[in-house]
């Protein structure tokens, strides 16, 4: 079921700067009282289609858990920039996760990027789509720790197929061994920090290898979960996908169970 969207008002649009934000929020169906996860999600930069993927995620995901959003969009459509919500020390205080769906691979200022990492590492749980693995690379390696990942590149786009390498994880428990992406961009992973757990590979023709694409990680205090999928609408429209990415979120944030199901509370919307 759609979860209901109400947009801040402007004056509150206008403070993020060259940005949109709206706030979804939701009951959960299975009857349990629990406060919905407070989630913030951040998205811009080049090459993707954000303004409609900024309402695939938020509503896919709250069909499959008790989550309210604040989507905050950069207005720059470049490889360099700075978010403006980043500007404030404090600005992850009144979030319970927040994902990253930008694309800044040419953001270089190293005191930024600590600026956007610091909330993470004193415990604030992420997760990390696709070119988020490609953003802040000029500066440091320190933004790779945080998502478990090294990527610099990838290769053509094809439909690839996609196997599960650890069927225990809470996150892959119950869901199919294996299956065929549409069309998409699968990244070379360079290396796999040794803070994270590789839970599906992609092959690739190119590479020859199988290509991490969905993990998890922990960086300081926070618990992360990543993936590389999620380059085109038609793939983030998936059932696979978004029972992929509610459970990642859910586990993120210590609210999935052992089983694969989301704790009392925290499950299926209801409106």
């Amino acid at each position: 079921m759609k979860p209901a969207l109400r947009f801040i008002p402007v004056i509150a649009a206008l403070m993020l700067g060259g940005s949109t934000a709206f706030i979804s929020s939701s009951a959960a169906a299975d009857g349990a009282v629990a406060k919905p996860i407070r989630a913030l999600l951040i998205s811009g930069g080049c090459c993707h289609d954000y303004p409609n993927q900024d309402q695939i995620l938020p509503k896919g995901i709250s069909a499959r858990a008790n989550v309210e959003w604040t989507v905050v969009r950069d207005s720059s459509t470049g490889t360099s920039a700075k978010v403006a919500v980043y500007s404030k020390d404090d600005w992850a205080k009144n979030f319970d996760v927040v994902i990253h769906n930008e694309c800044f691979a040419d953001e270089k200022d190293v005191e930024w990027l600590e600026r956007i990492l610091k909330p993470h590492r004193e415990g604030v749980p992420g997760v990390v789509i696709h070119c988020a693995m490609h953003c802040y690379r000029a500066s440091s390696d320190e933004w790779f720790k945080f998502c478990g990942v090294t990527s610099r590149r990838h290769g053509s786009h094809f439909d690839y197929p996609m196997k599960v390498q650890n069927a225990e994880h809470p996150i892959m428990k119950g869901l199919a061994t294996s299956w065929q992406t549409p069309k998409e961009e699968l990244y070379i992973i360079e290396k796999v920090w040794p803070t994270a757990t590789t839970l599906t590979t992609g092959y690739s023709p190119e590479t020859k290898h199988d290509e991490p694409n969905v993990w998890v990680n922990t960086y300081g205090k926070a618990r992360v979960f990543g993936t590389t999928v999620g380059h085109y609408n038609q793939t983030m429209e998936q059932n696979w996908y978004l029972d992929i990415a509610a459970r990642g979120l859910l586990w993120a944030c210590g609210k999935l169970g052992d089983d694969g199901k989301p704790l009392p509370g925290y499950g299926p919307v209801a409106h």
